[in-house]
């Protein structure tokens, strides 16, 4: 089944919608033979294997992964793999080709794409993705609507194959941070590994707008689930080390130039001047002023030989 392409009439709607999944759909009918295998394969694209039923073997790098009924892995490009089927029934499965284009930054959900191909694109993962779903999960219901959708070729729109394409990829999206959370939650180096990157990320990213959102994202953690883990980490919640990071900033451009307290406030990421001076108080009980002519007579001080 061949790649759909994009009517130009939706291009506009589908540009606005994160991220593009440019898919090829293809359905492996039931084998029966248990000896059948997947031959050794690479693809330029991201292939998800579902298994409805059966038991098998990949062979992905130098991996083996079992997979069972329910089972989802996404293998990531120039990955060779190969299925061996090991159930006496053999394994009914579907495969799943795709890959992205036309980036933004808009979200489509909570859990937005970008999330998804940040960490699947990312060497955390490695060379694939295993996700255990239930046979009424909601990735697993949509599937099955998309490929009897196709089957019986009653689609009728190019715009609705993708809209139910996108909603695919969000659903993936929500269950891999699910899967990824849980998978974290008693591996304590896991978890400060995670929390120094998140720290990382904030001492390059201070000067403009962040949120906590923004930092969960870069370890595609929950919000709540990241401050919690942040807090335990760092005694901090991450709002209130962003914003020490900040003012330990400001207090430098203080102290070593001249730049007026506006400009300063906006270079360390407060859109307003007010804000940053209230801030700068209730942080180091004088205001940014009285901080600089503080520091200006301590090194005069200091000249002075007193």
């Amino acid at each position: 089944m061949q790649s759909t392409s994009i009517p130009k009439a939706w291009e506009g709607v589908l540009r606005a919608a994160s991220f593009i999944p440019v898919t090829s759909i293809k359905a492996i009918e039931r084998y029966r033979n248990a000896e059948w295998s997947k031959g050794l394969s690479i693809h330029e694209t991201f292939e998800m294997v579902y298994i409805k039923s059966g038991e098998g073997s990949f062979e992905i790098g130098d991996q083996t992964v079992t997979v069972g009924s329910n089972d989802i892995v996404i293998i990531k490009p120039h990955q060779h793999h190969k299925l061996n089927v090991t159930s006496d029934s053999g394994c009914d499965f579907i495969v799943l080709y795709f890959k992205f284009m036309n980036q933004s930054n808009l979200s489509m959900s909570e859990v937005s794409l970008e999330d998804f191909i940040n960490f699947v694109s990312g060497k955390e993962s490695g060379a694939f993705i295993k996700l255990k779903v239930s046979q009424k999960n909601d990735i697993i219901i949509l599937l099955n609507r998309i490929l009897k959708e196709k089957a019986s070729d009653q689609l009728g729109s190019e715009l609705l194959d993708y809209l139910m394409l996108m909603e695919l990829f969000v659903l993936i999206s929500r269950a891999l941070k699910a899967e990824w959370e849980n998978s974290i939650k008693n591996k304590s180096p896991k978890i400060k590994e995670l929390m120094q990157s998140a720290i990382q990320f904030v001492h390059n990213n201070f000067e403009r707008e962040i949120s906590i959102t923004d930092i969960a994202k870069y370890v595609f953690l929950s919000p709540s689930y990241f401050t919690r883990a942040f807090k335990e980490e760092t005694g901090l919640s991450p709002m209130q080390y962003l914003l020490n990071v900040r003012i330990r900033r400001a207090c430098e451009l203080l102290d070593e130039t001249d730049m007026k307290v506006g400009e300063i406030a906006h270079s360390v990421g407060f859109s307003n001047q007010q804000r940053f001076n209230d801030m700068f108080k209730k942080q180091t009980n004088m205001t940014p002023m009285q901080y600089r002519n503080s520091s200006k007579n301590i090194q005069k001080d200091k000249n002075n030989g007193k």
